[in-house]
């Protein structure tokens, strides 16, 4: 059997695999299952464009269809079919045609693009909220609010959001597709986009600028609330810890070891992910579930799960300082941090 042959008994294979992987996915991380007015718009634009490229091929393939049957060439016919080269009737539909499809997709094309592009950033109704991208991490700070927090932005539903979009480092792009399109983050350049939330959940965002080792693992949530929650969580951050004694020990270790980098209050970015919340946080570095263990692993050999990332190791075992028991302790007040 030839190798073509061999290949061609996989066709039906692939189709049916192709078939099942379009059932795969989340639903908080598509930008067909809109959840916001920017979202739906843009869902709207990507349907006019993909009906208008239906609709001509049909018609191309419909007329073309039509001339082969209605001009075949016919036993003992050998007459020539009328030459239509140069008809100004046809030349004006094939021309206005294509003029009034473009039309139709350019005008509300334009429309959103215009009005996607609003900066909210000085409407006073709006919650601001400044995202800064890190290898590979990201920085929400809300200025009007006074707090700063990581890697789970947390907003009111039915409010405009407005960013103001910048980077520490290299070139990143901040991506939530159930609530609007992609905005790139670059240093030294701030730019804005506005996004709103039409129902409480939980939704996933990603970086979609090739940024390093990590940049398939640069991933955050933004968390929609009613805005009684929302508010209680911003009472909430700006609330000073309470450390039980059980944890001090712990935190004694955090301050000698990682308060260079990690502020633990929520109105101190730090150059490493805030701490404020982190125990209230479904994920660890945006990748893995928080739990203990898993924390533990963490701080030992951070290189072991984000590569590239900028936090040293601290297992003795990874080269760091600190033994298994003083792991522990970390992580033990950690999970103090509501």
């Amino acid at each position: 059997m030839s190798r073509l042959k061999k290949l061609w008994r996989l066709v039906p294979l692939l189709a049916a695999m192709t078939f099942l992987l379009t059932g795969c996915g989340d639903p908080t991380l598509s930008a067909l299952v809109p959840k916001g007015p920017v979202a739906s718009e843009q869902l709207y634009l990507m349907k006019l464009s993909l009906f208008i490229m239906v609709f001509v091929v049909i018609v191309v393939f419909a007329i073309y269809v039509y001339v082969l049957i209605r001009f075949r060439k016919r036993e003992g016919d050998n007459s020539v079919p009328k030459q239509v080269e140069g008809s100004h009737v046809l030349e004006i539909i094939w021309t206005v045609v294509p003029i009034l499809l473009l039309l139709v997709l350019a005008v509300p094309t334009v429309t959103y693009t215009f009005k996607h592009s609003t900066n909210y950033n000085k409407d006073k109704a709006a919650v601001h909220v400044k995202v800064t991208a890190h290898q590979f991490w990201w920085q929400f700070e809300y200025p009007d609010l006074g707090i700063a927090t990581a890697q789970e932005l947390v907003v009111p539903k039915d409010k405009i959001i407005a960013f103001d979009l910048v980077s520490a480092d290299v070139s990143h792009a901040f991506w939530v597709p159930s609530l609007g399109g992609k905005v790139d983050t670059n240093p030294g350049i701030h730019n804005t986009l506005y996004l709103q939330a039409d129902e409480i959940a939980t939704f996933q965002g990603r970086c979609t600028e090739l940024c390093g080792a990590s940049h398939a693992l640069m991933n955050f949530t933004v968390q929609a609330k009613s805005e009684a929650d929302f508010n209680a969580w911003v009472a909430k951050m700006k609330a000073p810890a309470t450390v039980p004694a059980t944890a001090q020990k712990g935190e004694a270790l955090f301050k000698e070891n990682c308060m260079s980098c990690h502020a633990v209050n929520a109105n101190g970015p730090g150059v490493a992910p805030n701490l404020k919340g982190f125990a209230d946080r479904g994920t660890l570095a945006g990748i893995l579930e928080n739990t203990p263990e898993k924390l533990a692993l963490w701080i030992h050999n951070p290189q072991d799960q984000k590569p590239g990332n900028k936090m040293p190791a601290f297992g003795k075992e990874a080269g760091g300082k600190l033994d298994d028991a003083q792991i522990k302790d970390i992580v033990q007040y950690l999970q103090t941090l509501k």
